[in-house]
């Protein structure tokens, strides 16, 4: 007499028994026939918990590759600010917007928050959103592509602005464009607009929307849009930048002008 029990195969309906008595799987000079009774009860429920548990064991969710690798890594800019880093496939990403003021060798960047001096620039600056430092925390700065390409590195030691292809990367591990947006958002309407309803965070990215600093308007797309640079132009004017939506499942590709300013994301060397 025995129990089935469902074991994980691709062949639907196979199933395998397990004998309630143990000593059936032992040879005739293998059982313990001078065991008390009241022993081999105790071994069986032993056995047969012990024989579903390494079935059980060998089940594999089908996406469980989308589960990012437990944080725990954490990293340190030039000014101080303390960031934690999600594994995602095969990178190491920092799961917060950059937010230095300064390049790695020291040097300051210069906050430039105002949009017609802003419109001049061809050389490194950064904002706060909203021109308001209280949003540093959440959102970290905004950056102009100049600062990216400065060769005295905006990224912290061992860490760099991601390629345009590290995103396809990272994206096309998520599912692909038109869904990995709902695994990089952090969930809910606390700092997204609503609905956001599609927004799970399986990846540990955790995209905030930042917005992005233009000449005109000024301020546009906080809690609406999180605009990441790449780190590859596209020509001596504009860059590869993705973005991410609030009502989107998806993450969108698409170029910039160089003297916009968007959030800034780091990958480990």
């Amino acid at each position: 007499m025995g129990i089935s029990a469902n074991k994980c195969t691709n062949e639907p309906g196979k199933s395998i028994r397990i004998p309630l008595n143990p000593e059936l799987y032992l040879s005739r000079n293998q059982r313990p026939y001078n065991l008390k009774a009241r022993t081999r009860i105790w071994i069986s429920p032993l056995v047969i918990t012990g024989v579903v548990l390494i079935l059980a064991s060998s089940c594999k969710k089908k996406d469980d590759s989308n589960i990012p690798s437990p944080a725990g890594i954490t990293v340190t800019d030039i000014d101080g600010n303390v960031y934690h880093t999600v594994t995602i496939g095969t990178q190491i990403w920092i799961a917060e917007n950059l937010k230095t003021t300064k390049y790695r060798n020291g040097d300051p960047i210069p906050n430039v928050p105002d949009s017609a001096q802003w419109n001049n620039l061809t050389t490194g600056a950064y904002c706060w959103v909203s021109n308001d430092m209280a949003n540093r925390e959440t959102y970290g700065a905004l950056y102009n592509y100049y600062a990216i390409e400065d060769n005295r590195n905006i990224a912290p030691d061992g860490y760099h602005v991601p390629t345009d292809e590290e995103w396809t990367v990272l994206i096309e591990y998520l599912g692909g464009d038109s869904i990995a947006g709902s695994k990089m958002k952090e969930p809910g309407t606390k700092h997204w607009y609503w609905p956001n309803d599609d927004a799970t965070n399986s990846s540990g990215f955790t995209a905030l929307p930042a917005g992005w600093f233009h000449y005109s308007p000024q301020y546009s797309g906080p809690r609406i849009y999180a605009h990441f640079w790449s780190s590859t132009p596209v020509d001596s004017l504009t860059a590869w930048y993705r973005t991410l939506s609030y009502s989107w499942t998806g993450v969108y590709r698409s170029w910039l002008w160089k003297i916009d300013g968007l959030s800034v994301r780091c990958i480990k060397n």
